[in-house]
């Protein structure tokens, strides 16, 4: 017979087609998934440390008004007669109560949480541009104008673990930062799927093999809690990575939208008798009457301009809470000047806030967010582990 007489390589290259073609397919898919291990590797190498950081100072702060009043710093609206319970204090008589604690400083900002519209926050300073984190703020009863208090400041436990969680106490380039580690978390889960799904064709999702040697069992329990908070992970991953673009996105505001809306007022003065900022904000509700205050912008903060009131309107929706617009009024006036629906970017990045944070939910989804945020410290862990012990024969032993 003829092919008795054929060499090795005349062998191989008289295959049929689809048998060369199933072997290149298998090798190529081999080096794909090799590359793909390696980007795992070295993505959740440089990430780990940092969303452990992220996620470990980010599970007291789901509970974050829980954790005020664990530690003394809850400020609750008081009980009053029935005859005062629906009364309301002018803005300008809330505003006022607040300078009367700090004098020497300016108003910056009036904010009314979603969750305690009776316990709007004022913010104040020495100076309209004065940065955050120099502020003061007082919360007062929107009742009767009594200062209640001042929320947790610097030093407190929920500002420590908020600057570290937002930015390493690094400002920008903190918050930078950790969005480029956000990226290669993301990077990481995509590329971990990738080099699971082999396994997963071949065991099934999600299995553990309990009967084999420790390293082994860590790594199904890493792969199978990470395929379990794979969604999760990713949205939350996400929703920080765009978090941390928000200076950025607000400074393309101002150059951008807010600068077409206050050109006419370039080169005038600065504002010396401001109108009311009960005008300011009537005049918002007249434009926007379906939306209700979130927070108003002194003249001179960043989020206004030298010589307007901005009160920012929201949503009264679970959905349109956090969506804002701008509502630009005349600080010696009262009068509108413009209002604009706010860029795509800036949408995407009030929507993107609710879903990292998971507060729009009430306390079910706090646990849900909790639970996960838990277990996701599990998958970093895990993996860390099985890097540091890869090289150990000892370790990989059954106990």
């Amino acid at each position: 017979m003829p092919g008795k007489f054929l060499t090795g390589d005349d062998r191989r290259a008289a295959a049929s087609p689809d048998t060369r073609t199933s072997s290149d397919q298998r090798r190529m898919s081999q080096r794909a998934l090799r590359v793909w291990s390696i980007v795992h590797r070295w993505t959740s190498l440089v990430c780990t440390a940092f969303m452990l950081l992220l996620c470990l100072t980010g599970l007291p702060l789901v509970f974050g008004h829980e954790l005020d009043m664990l530690t003394g710093d809850a400020i609750e609206a008081p009980a009053l007669p029935a005859s005062q319970a629906n009364a309301r204090a002018s803005y300008g008589a809330v505003l006022r109560a607040a300078l009367a604690k700090h004098p020497g400083h300016v108003p910056q900002y009036m904010i009314w949480e979603p969750d305690d519209p009776l316990l709007p926050v004022i913010v104040t300073a020495p100076r309209a541009d004065t940065p955050p984190d120099d502020t003061l703020s007082t919360t007062v009863d929107a009742r009767t104008a009594e200062p209640l208090g001042m929320p947790p400041g610097k030093g407190s436990l929920k500002f420590v673990l908020l600057k570290l969680h937002v930015d390493m106490f690094a400002g920008l380039f903190g918050k930078l930062f950790l969005g480029a580690m956000g990226v290669m978390f993301l990077a990481a889960i995509v590329s971990g799927v990738v080099v699971y799904l082999p396994f997963w064709r071949k065991v099934g999702l999600g299995r553990v093999r309990l009967k084999k040697k420790r390293r082994i069992v860590w790594l199904d329990w890493h792969n199978a809690i990470g395929m379990l908070t794979l969604a999760w992970a990713l949205l939350v991953g996400a929703t920080g990575s765009i978090n941390t673009l928000a200076d950025l996105m607000l400074e393309a505001w101002r150059n951008d939208q807010l600068a077409q809306m206050v050109a006419p007022y370039q080169g005038q003065p600065p504002v010396t008798v401001r109108a009311s900022v009960d005008d300011a904000v009537k005049t918002a509700q007249q434009v926007a009457p379906d939306m209700i205050p979130s927070f108003v912008a002194f003249p001179g903060t960043r989020f206004a301009s030298p010589h307007h009131y901005a009160v920012w309107m929201r949503g009264d929706g679970i959905l349109t809470t956090r969506m804002l617009r701008p509502v630009l009024v005349d600080a010696s006036t009262g009068a509108l000047t413009d209002s604009r629906e706010l860029p795509w970017y800036l949408k995407a990045l009030l929507g993107s806030q609710p879903l990292h944070f998971g507060d729009f939910g009430g306390m079910p989804l706090k646990i849900f967010w909790a639970a996960f945020d838990m277990l996701t410290i599990v998958v970093l862990g895990s993996g860390l582990y099985l890097w540091l012990t890869r090289h150990n024969p000892k370790k990989g032993k059954r106990g």
